[in-house]
Order: structure tokens, then C-alpha cells, then sequence
């Protein structure tokens, strides 16, 4: 490998993949250090600065003794590490399925088409607003997913406004996943609105929460 190939990683590990389209399998999770959003309702505030640097390729060694060859890279902020690209070529000469895990406020146009983008969009009572997800599904490929943590109605109403205004039901294939923020908002709550709102989102829950429990790290 080549020199200047280092990243700052949290953890790796092996879960049930718990949010999204590939909820229930089995997954690595690489899981980077850093954050430039630092929403109020973050579950992974260990993430902002607790890291550990390493070499990609001892990255993608450590990556290759997990039993999986479905691999989410995730934070933090991901895209806040210039080498991440570096690991995305690692992993994909691997034959690993990557997946990336953004919060939508750094431009994804660099992605190479081989990684699946799970983008988030923060409604603005999160503190992590950004529009930069405006630009950005420009650059969403139709088999990507658009993920929307909620807290309350408001950001309920605001996300049923933004879908319409910016068409993202047409933007991606898969619906546009609505979860709840755990501990926060019931799943029935939002279940109930999802369903008088006669709009085609996708209820989504953290079931690695359920499995392990809500403060486990490393699942």
C-alpha cells in the first residue's frame, strides 16, 4: 500500500445490520471518527473524536476475519476523511458489497457507482440541518435509499412538505425510510402518521437496538 493511506476508525466490527434496505443481515461496520454535524439526538457521540489511526490496508484486514462480505462504512461523518476513497477501492478489489452511511451535508458527486449510499436528510429541529441535500440528489442513483430520522410531528410535516417539493419519491427506487429517534418518538406515533398521510415512506426502527440493547457499542 502506498503511504498517506490512513484513516481515523472508531471501531470495526460484525451485527445484524439494523436500519435500511439490508436490515437483518449480517454486516461489517467500519465505523469512522469525526462528525461536523453533532445532531442533539446523535447515538453515537463516542464517534465525534474516540479513534484509533490506521492503515487502509490493515483496515481491510481486519475486515477480511469478520464472516461477511456486506460492508457499511459509517460514523461520525464518513466523507469527512479524504482517504475514505481509498477504502472504498480497497474494499470493492476485495469483492466486498459496500455500503456508505452519510449525513447528507457533504457533496457525494466523488462516490464511485459501486458503493450503495444510504444518504440521511436532518430535519431542522435535529441542530444538524444542512441543505447540501438539495445538491446532492442530483447524484443519488435510483438503487440508493434516503433515510429521515424523526422526532416529533413538526419534523413529520416538515419532511412531507421537503419530499414533495423536492420529488424525492422519483429519486430513489426503494421508499423514502421515516424512523423514528429512539427513546424520543413511539414507532406507533409515527406508524399512525405515516399511514393518515397516505404518502409511500417506509417505517424504519433500529433493530440492533432491540437485539443488543440501546447503549451497546460495537453492534
Amino acid at each position: 500500500m502506498k503511504s498517506g493511506n490512513k484513516l481515523t476508525i472508531t471501531e470495526i466490527f460484525q451485527s445484524i445490520q439494523g436500519e435500511g434496505h439490508y436490515s437483518g443481515y449480517p454486516c461489517g461496520f467500519i465505523r469512522l471518527t469525526g462528525c461536523n454535524l453533532l445532531c442533539k439526538w446523535c447515538d453515537t457521540k463516542y464517534a465525534y473524536d474516540d479513534g484509533s489511526i490506521m492503515d487502509v490496508e490493515d483496515i481491510i484486514n481486519e475486515v477480511n476475519s469478520l464472516n461477511t462480505d456486506l460492508v457499511e462504512i459509517t460514523g461520525g461523518e464518513p466523507l469527512l476523511q479524504d482517504n475514505i476513497y481509498l477504502l472504498f477501492e480497497a474494499l470493492q478489489q476485495q469483492k466486498k458489497r459496500v455500503l456508505l452511511e452519510t449525513n447528507g451535508s457533504i457533496l457525494i458527486d466523488r462516490i464511485p457507482k459501486y458503493v450503495h449510499i444510504i444518504m440521511d436528510i436532518k430535519t431542522p429541529s435535529s441542530d444538524g440541518y444542512s441543505d447540501t441535500f438539495i445538491k446532492n440528489l442530483a447524484y443519488l442513483k435510483k438503487t440508493d435509499e434516503i433515510k429521515i430520522v424523526i422526532a416529533s410531528f413538526e419534523d413529520f410535516e416538515w419532511i412531507l412538505d421537503t419530499a414533495v417539493l423536492y420529488n424525492l419519491f422519483e429519486i430513489v427506487d426503494k421508499p423514502v425510510i421515516l424512523q423514528p429517534a429512539f427513546g424520543i418518538l413511539p414507532e406507533q406515533e409515527l406508524a399512525a402518521w405515516i399511514l393518515d398521510s397516505g404518502k409511500p415512506f417506509k417505517l424504519g426502527v433500529q433493530l440492533h437496538k432491540y437485539i443488543f440493547g440501546e447503549f451497546a457499542r460495537g453492534v
